[in-house]
């Protein structure tokens, strides 16, 4: 993520933006970029308004506009009502939100956040899934996730990536229709359990009161399961075991 927002030069490929290479130009991306890294430092002392103003001269922005565009901000991001208070007393998921403030500073038309939703509460995670979502109808949003759920929430076009390879990208209905028909669940004793994972990739497992409901990714039933309708947490197993048994299409 820090490569594709101008911050790390890569060591080999290339990243280009509007069939600009931004090895040779990164200027050509950055006035048009917002960016939320993973790890997004505050001034503890200093209240939403003065943080984002501080920001906005550093983009460049001119007084009068930066202070009309912060308001808005705030407003969009719900933090209006505590705009004068410290950032050191906020949430993690208040400071996500005033990171994705100060990303769309600049109004982007290219917006990257990295792991955004790691460490908040479910609550603020569905707050910030939602804020993402409304953003993207205006601009291009990238975001990089491990929780399954976000991109469930967000995603209209998802890329798996191991260990630096591409190993599928493909809307999300897609990825789901290559895994149609090989997801099933099955019942097993608690005995069971550790001789079943050894022969079949196990993609979940519940224990209820008749045993333990096993999510099996399997291209035959195995005996006694019944056919689920796949997730997308069912098409990334499977896509990366694929790929690293070297199966893959």
């Amino acid at each position: 993520m820090s490569i594709l927002a101008t911050i790390t030069r890569a060591s080999e490929g290339k990243v280009t933006w509007n069939g600009t290479d931004l090895a040779a130009d990164p200027n050509a991306l950055r006035t048009v970029l917002g960016y939320l890294p993973q790890d997004f430092g505050v001034y503890p002392n200093l209240n939403s308004q003065e943080f984002l103003e501080y920001l906005a001269a550093v983009k460049g922005l001119d007084a009068t506009t930066s202070r009309r565009r912060i308001d808005q901000l705030l407003s969009l991001v719900n933090l209006a009502d505590v705009s004068k208070r410290p950032l050191g007393g906020f949430s993690g998921g208040m400071k996500q939100r005033v990171g994705i403030a100060q990303a769309l500073l600049n109004d982007p038309q290219l917006l990257i956040v990295d792991e955004p939703t790691a460490g908040l509460d479910p609550e603020e995670r569905v707050r910030f899934r939602n804020l993402l979502s409304d953003l993207s109808g205006e601009r291009i949003v990238i975001l990089s996730t491990h929780i399954v759920s976000d991109v469930e929430a967000t995603a209209t076009d998802i890329a798996l990536i191991s260990n630096g390879a591409l190993v599928a990208h493909a809307a999300p209905e897609e990825l789901l229709r290559r895994i149609e028909g090989r997801v099933w669940e099955w019942v097993v004793p608690s005995a069971d359990l550790n001789a079943v994972k050894q022969c079949y990739r196990i993609s979940n497992t519940v224990r209820r009161s008749d045993g333990v409901h096993v999510r099996v990714l399997a291209q035959d039933a195995p005996p006694g399961a019944i056919a689920v309708p796949p997730t997308l947490e069912d098409a990334y197993l499977d896509a990366l075991s694929l790929y690293r048994t070297g199966t893959a299409a």
